[in-house]
């Protein structure tokens, strides 16, 4: 029996679209190099102009199933770099051939030239956003405010997966806020808010884009943690957060503890976020008294935040319960 190398060696090279052509792994090099045939019918594969720098000739053919084992005689290495669809008609044929029993076949290897790293999903997501603002005619014409009220809706069913405990909504609902991120910044990239009737007479801003985005925060999170990334020591969650607290205070330079403190939210929220303030920063600051459940809601939610406990969740908490209480009398 003729030795298994003998056969020779087909070797079908993927790279990911994600990962810039190029980038190949040291095995992918060190094969395109050895190899006797190396063959991609696209002639357009965007991995081309690297090989032919690095003298590597690449021939434009697609050769049958058959031929390409026959190729293989003598020992002979063949690479294969498929298109972006993939070359199922070779692999299809090389499988029947394969299973056929009557072929004696070279060894056939998958040999990823490059892989995803964590993350390299969301290259696809904005490429996604770019030609749906590109081409749909709603997405088009969106805008920032236009696009406010949605945010606050996926957050808050983002909330609701969280509380219900179900994980595949959890991503789900995660998705939808990613979306509101990436259409945001994506808009924000033309530099203007859009062509809404109501923001027609909106100055130009400062473009950003996603990258722009994603390098403030990650430039925030460094600065913010130097446990982690600095010489500074924290032990406990209570040292993160005075750490977090202290450069937080130096970045922002408020002239009052409200400033930055957005109205926007729930009420419970709001005086929640007010009461953590006030007590952080060590003031003595008497609660406004009135007539009406206002105020003794705002006294309610200040000893709430002051026992440790989120008066926001806690009344949706007791809220869920009294709905299941209604569904109850419903049924």
């Amino acid at each position: 029996m003729e030795p298994s190398g003998a056969l020779g060696r087909i070797v079908v090279l993927t790279a990911s679209h994600r990962v810039a052509p190029g980038l190949l792994s040291w095995p992918a090099w060190q094969t395109l190099r050895t190899a006797d045939r190396v063959l991609c019918a696209d002639a357009g594969h965007p991995q081309l102009p690297y090989l032919a720098e690095a003298g590597v000739a690449v021939e434009h053919t697609a050769p049958g199933a058959q031929e390409l084992v026959e190729d293989c005689a003598g020992g002979r290495t063949i690479v294969v770099i498929p298109s972006g669809e993939g070359e199922p008609a070779l692999t299809d044929g090389l499988a029947r051939l394969a299973g056929s029993g009557r072929v004696a076949m070279p060894d056939l290897e998958l040999l990823p030239g490059s892989y995803d790293l964590p993350g390299a999903r969301l290259l696809d997501l904005v490429q996604v956003m770019d030609r749906i603002r590109r081409e749909c005619p709603w997405s088009s014409r969106q805008t920032h405010k236009g696009l406010a009220k949605y945010g606050i809706e996926e957050a808050y069913e983002l909330v609701e997966a969280i509380e219900d405990g179900d994980r595949d909504e959890l991503r789900e609902e995660l998705g939808d806020v990613l979306l509101q991120v990436v259409f945001h910044a994506r808009i924000a990239e033309e530099g203007a808010e859009g062509s809404d009737d109501e923001d027609e007479d909106a100055e130009d801003a400062e473009p950003f884009s996603i990258d722009d985005v994603a390098g403030t925060i990650v430039e925030k999170l460094i600065h913010r943690h130097p446990h982690v990334f600095g010489d500074e020591r924290a032990e406990t969650p209570e040292e993160v957060k005075e750490h977090w607290l202290r450069t937080k205070a130096i970045e922002k330079q408020r002239d009052s503890v409200t400033d930055g403190v957005p109205l926007g939210q729930p009420g419970l929220a709001l005086t929640a976020k007010l009461a953590s303030r006030v007590r952080t920063a060590g003031l003595d600051v008497p609660l406004p008294t009135g007539a009406g459940v206002g105020y003794e809601l705002l006294a309610l939610a200040v000893r709430a935040e002051a026992a440790g406990v989120d008066p926001e969740a806690a009344l949706r908490a007791a809220a869920r319960a009294y709905r299941d209480a209604i569904r109850t009398v419903e049924q």
